[in-house]
């Protein structure tokens, strides 16, 4: 064998065993979530199920932060009172995060007329333009813009990285968070979040 090619060979395998023994890290002491859903496509991820929602015991008041809107009008979340709030922190780079764009707008239509808002924040730089050309791009439908520059909002609601949704019922208060992409559209997720907003 080649220098280079053994080279080349330990340092894949090297990579693997570090990517392996990281995930194991990062799993270690939750349980584990089913995997239900796979979108097609070359860098294709797994969704995974409702179960992986963790409930936020007892709930909690959510920080204040601010979201910007695609007009670049800043608001607070005290002024979405009254309704409950499905809160994605994403960004178009994030392979995860755009995996479960299409479940978040499905999730939209079929909350819509129930009170409950569904708002994915994203973080890239690029703003409202670079979010509306993804979604044109990306055939997402039904999904307002949002926007969280330079991750403020995450930082303040204790994100450890995205994708990161917030269950935010009725009264402000945090009742459930989920680190990576699931599948919002499923019927379990449908009425999990119905039942955690009030």
């Amino acid at each position: 064998m080649r220098p280079a090619s053994r080279r080349r060979l330990l340092l894949t395998a090297g990579v693997a065993v570090l990517g392996g023994t990281l995930a194991v890290a990062w799993r270690w002491g939750k349980p584990p979530a089913p995997e239900v859903h796979t979108p097609a496509g070359e860098h294709a991820v797994r969704l995974l199920g409702i179960a992986a929602l963790q409930p936020t015991d007892p709930p909690a008041v959510v920080p204040p932060a601010e979201l910007v809107d695609a007009a670049g009008v800043v608001h607070g979340l005290g002024e979405f009172a009254g309704h409950g709030l499905v809160v994605n922190l994403w960004a178009t780079w994030c392979v995860p995060c755009v995996a479960e764009l299409p479940a978040l707008a499905a999730l939209a239509r079929r909350l819509r007329g129930e009170g409950i808002l569904v708002l994915p924040a994203s973080s890239d730089r690029g703003g409202a333009a670079a979010v509306e050309a993804f979604y044109r791009g990306h055939a997402i439908e039904g999904l307002p813009v949002w926007l969280d520059p330079k991750g403020a909002a995450a930082q303040a609601w204790g994100a450890r990285g995205i994708p990161t949704t917030l269950i935010i019922d009725r009264a402000g208060r945090e009742r459930a968070r989920a680190e990576g992409a699931l599948d919002w559209a499923s019927e379990a997720a449908v009425a999990e979040i119905k039942r955690l907003v009030g």
